[in-house]
């Protein structure tokens, strides 16, 4: 008789626990309850803020998320002190999500103390690739990246390099350019990309690394020497020569990777979801039309295949910082 009134006892609190705990399927069912921010290291205006701007525009279509998204920032750094605010203090409910920068964030972390790194964030998928570029202003001398080196050899350390920040891509492109050009400069971190092509186009520095999209859309107000990548960007730039092209071996390692990710803790039914929504939205024809009006490369990846590139190039770029 008291065996049977404890199985009695366990089958009921059995029951009761599980109708208390919803499973992964109502929770995803009820996912996401309001609007999503999506916080942005970067400040407004610059290629990281526009694209994730474009790239999320179709968040509240009921075949994607369901709930628009709020695109917020928190420039700093070159991205450190949004993505350690991110990496430390944002919800783990997959309402505040963060777009990454690669190499930037991967660079970062293993450069300095940071809040973050690959394995205490969660990739949901990859939007875009975009390459940096050695950019001069309008009225420069220099016409191709062959003469600026030349120029620099003859004054060693005179050269004015801007980008937007320490161990951003533009930083790495500057680092790999010294190298193979057995060249000199000073690279001038500027707190972003906005701020960095300002200092070009106001001339206070002789030229600069930024994102082709950026450049791209400056039209004649600069001119673009070189992509740092293996091939040229044919869809944006044809006439543009990549640094390899002009006899400088500066490969695809700054090229600038962005995408979306939730915090390590967020709950792999709500991770599942986005990974499937977000990689959808990204593939729709508006993004696409609007990312191509802006001189925005797309390369849309999925959850697998991003945390395989985060992966591979943090041993990547662990050789290359090192080396560098």
């Amino acid at each position: 008789m008291i065996l049977k009134k404890i199985k009695s006892s366990f089958v009921t609190a059995a029951v009761t626990t599980m109708l208390l705990a919803p499973s992964a399927a109502v929770l995803a069912a009820e996912y996401p309850t309001a609007p999503i921010q999506v916080a942005v290291a970067y400040g407004p205006g610059g290629a990281t803020d526009f694209q994730a701007r474009i790239a999320t525009m179709m968040a509240g279509n009921e075949k994607y998320l369901n709930m628009p998204i709020v695109i917020f920032n928190k420039p700093g750094a070159g991205g450190q002190k949004g993505w350690n605010w991110y990496a430390s203090s944002a919800s783990q409910d997959g309402h505040q999500l963060a777009a990454y920068n690669v190499p930037h964030f991967i660079a970062q972390s293993l450069k300095f103390d940071t809040s973050y790194n690959i394995d205490n964030l969660e990739p949901i998928a990859n939007w875009g690739a975009d390459p940096a570029v050695l950019i001069v202003p309008a009225d420069s001398p220099f016409n191709s990246a062959t003469e600026l080196v030349a120029w620099s050899k003859a004054n060693p350390g005179k050269l004015t390099v801007s980008g937007a920040g320490l161990y951003v891509g533009h930083h790495i492109a500057s680092l790999q350019l010294d190298k193979a050009a057995d060249i000199s400069t000073k690279y001038i971190p500027a707190g972003g990309g906005v701020a960095a092509m300002k200092m070009v186009l106001g001339s206070q520095v002789m030229a600069g690394f930024n994102n082709l999209s950026d450049a791209f859309r400056q039209g004649d107000r600069i001119k673009i020497l070189a992509v740092a990548d293996n091939q040229r960007e044919e869809s944006f730039l044809p006439d543009v020569p990549t640094f390899k092209e002009q006899g400088i071996d500066v490969d695809d390692s700054s090229v600038n990777f962005r995408g979306i990710m939730a915090r390590k803790g967020t709950p792999p039914e709500v991770v599942s979801f986005l990974a499937e929504r977000v990689h959808l939205m990204f593939q729709d024809a508006k993004v696409a039309k609007k990312m191509k009006a802006g001189g925005s490369p797309m390369r849309i990846m999925s959850r697998d295949e991003v945390k395989k590139m985060w992966v591979e190039r943090q041993a990547y770029l662990t050789d290359l910082l090192s080396d560098l």
